[in-house]
């Protein structure tokens, strides 16, 4: 099976990966827009993309992207994994930490270290990947330049670990999705649902929404509010976690609640216990 994946290996997405899928066909994609075409030209069979992490939160580039694009292809989600984030800074052998001026890595990995960056006095410079940072670390041979990245990245391109524990939360965790191109898929012991709604444009509304689903049973556990097609209309993408299987899925959203909209399921899987 040929799995998709944002990043180069050794990356946290690389590692999620295969922790899911340990005899998978890994395909990595430069960026989000090119791991989501590769699901939907079927290059790849699933796509293991980061929706969120617990120090900084959703993943927007993901996460306005699981609706699909135009109504063209049907994305849904089939599993949650979590990976614990520890970064680490990696630089060229016999360079000191001292020396070190510039830290590359992803947005999402410097944001999730910005002030212990700050302490150190370095200046974060944005790139693609987490790994693509370690080998663009090696090729470049500077001293003065390090990578953040996951413990083990800078061991396959022969940079040395100069700090550990590069981070703003300890508690700094990673949720990823597994995603197909098909209807969603409800299994006997699936717990777990996001939707996406649009809720009517009247007083109250999405209050009433998010009231009704409480009312039957659901627990919302994330809610969030995105830009929607036109100017200033917004979806809400909502986790449910709900009774299992089929018939759980059915006393939450049939019928629709009465207040929403328009109402899409993202797809169903069992919830990862913290």
């Amino acid at each position: 099976m040929k799995i998709g994946y944002q990043g180069e290996p050794h990356s946290y997405s690389y590692r999620a990966a295969t922790e899911l899928f340990p005899d998978g066909d890994y395909i990595g994609h430069r960026g989000f827009a090119a791991a989501f075409g590769a699901l939907e030209e079927g290059v790849v069979d699933r796509l293991v993309v980061p929706v969120e992490n617990s120090t900084t939160g959703s993943v927007l580039p993901v996460l306005d992207r699981l609706p699909g694009n135009g109504g063209r292809v049907r994305f849904s989600i089939l599993a949650e994994h979590l990976v614990e984030v520890r970064h680490t800074l990696h630089g060229i052998p016999g360079a000191s930490i001292d020396q070190i001026r510039e830290v590359r890595s992803h947005p999402e990995a410097l944001a999730q270290a910005e002030y212990a960056l700050l302490g150190l006095g370095v200046e974060a410079i944005p790139v693609y990947d987490t790994a693509g940072a370690v080998r663009e670390v090696a090729e470049k041979g500077d001293p003065s330049v390090a990578a953040l990245a996951p413990p083990r990245a800078g061991a396959a391109y022969g940079l040395d670990v100069l700090l550990d524990d590069v981070l703003d939360k300890a508690h700094n965790t990673t949720r990823f999705v597994v995603l197909h191109v098909g209807e969603p898929e409800v299994n006997e012991d699936d717990d777990k649902t996001t939707i996406v709604v649009t809720s009517s444009h009247t007083p109250g509304s999405l209050a009433l929404v998010l009231t009704e689903l409480g009312l039957r049973g659901a627990n919302l556990t994330r809610i969030e509010s995105r830009p929607a097609g036109d100017a200033w209309n917004y979806r809400f993408f909502i986790d449910l976690v709900h009774a299992p299987g089929p018939e759980g899925l059915k006393r939450v959203l049939d019928p629709p609640p009465a207040n929403a909209a328009a109402v899409l399921n993202l797809g169903s899987y069992k919830a990862v216990v913290t």
